[in-house]
């Protein structure tokens, strides 16, 4: 146990060093126009450190959209060689291994944002616990900082170290907190809920990668619902704030790179052709603005009286006098 420890301790504690940093200056720079020991200034400060950590995960989560992009695409491949190998449980592994490889794909890529998460929550957590039960700083966090994160309050009447389990005898926290943990569990079922319904091929939807989509779309909300009642305010505004940008950030993915094949594939296209259309309709009518001055010099051409002959001259009374001769010398 005690090697346990030390090892965790090994791990964690360059990642205590890495929040601290980014909190502390978070904290430094909105004490210039917000109280240094009020809540709200903890608050935001846990909140940009959520943003600071998800937009470094952002090529994280560009290879796991591309992960989760390719296994969509080789579901009917996958089904092919269930079928071809279903009674070689251990020929299906090498042939579907084989298959993985080729298409450049990993299986275990969609979940990398989560697993490289559960570490620096695990690490924030602590933090904040030590911080305000111990009044101990961590990394950068000094004591004193700890200190005033501790005694810290949120609108004066909720501390930001209680939980819905423990709220310190006030019943604004356990509303608060009730609310967070609702938020972060509806964030999470429709961040799932969207990238099954718009961004998967109709053939992938009975697979192993949709049954597992299905499977964390119904167990993930549950595990925070259940754990997010005991976790501080602090850490509920980290988690539903980085649930918030996963699922903003999916849905720019899904509305401007869809999957092949999906429902958000066709709606792009539609949408592509409809702006297409816009896009040409004031072109066509440039062109034909353009063409009108020659259309109407030509219909004025074209308007012109005809020349008359002499004997229709005549008729209208705008021929020459008739004791002049004709052109065959003639009088009339």
């Amino acid at each position: 146990m005690g090697n346990l420890g030390a090892i965790g301790h090994f791990i964690m504690t360059p990642l205590y060093y890495a929040i601290s940093a980014v909190l502390v200056a978070w904290h430094s720079l909105l004490s210039l126009v917000l109280p240094a020991d009020g809540g709200m200034s903890w608050v935001l400060s846990i909140i940009g450190l959520t943003l600071v950590i998800r937009a470094a995960l952002i090529p994280l989560f560009v290879k796991q959209i591309k992960s989760s992009r390719n296994m969509q695409l080789i579901q009917p491949k996958v089904k092919e060689l269930q079928k071809k190998y279903g009674h070689d449980r251990e020929k299906l592994a090498q042939e579907t291994m084989k298959l993985y490889k080729e298409s450049g794909t990993n299986p275990f890529a969609s979940c990398l944002p989560i697993l490289i998460q559960m570490p620096i929550f695990l690490a924030l957590f602590r933090l904040l616990d030590h911080a305000a039960k111990n009044q101990q700083g961590n990394g950068f966090l000094t004591d004193s900082l700890a200190k005033s994160f501790g005694d810290s309050e949120i609108f004066g009447v909720m501390k930001i170290n209680a939980t819905f389990v423990s709220p310190a005898g006030s019943v604004a926290v356990q509303v608060l907190a009730a609310f967070l943990v609702v938020a972060m569990t509806a964030t999470t079922f429709t961040t799932q809920r969207q990238l099954m319904s718009k961004n998967m091929p109709s053939d992938a939807m009975s697979g192993p990668y949709a049954q597992q989509q299905k499977m964390l779309l119904y167990v993930l909300p549950v595990v925070f619902a259940v754990g997010g009642i005991a976790f501080p305010i602090g850490v509920l505004f980290y988690w539903t704030t980085s649930n918030l940008w996963t699922m903003g950030q999916q849905f720019y993915v899904i509305r401007n790179n869809p999957a092949p094949g999906t429902p958000a594939f066709t709606a792009k296209a539609e949408r592509d052709r409809a702006k297409a259309a816009r896009h040409d309709a004031p072109a066509a009518a440039e062109v034909v603005e353009s063409e009108q001055p020659e259309q109407e010099r030509r219909s004025a051409q074209r308007q012109q009286p005809r020349r008359q002959t002499r004997q229709q001259r005549r008729k209208s009374g705008g021929g020459r006098p008739t004791d002049q001769p004709n052109s065959e010398g003639e009088q009339q």
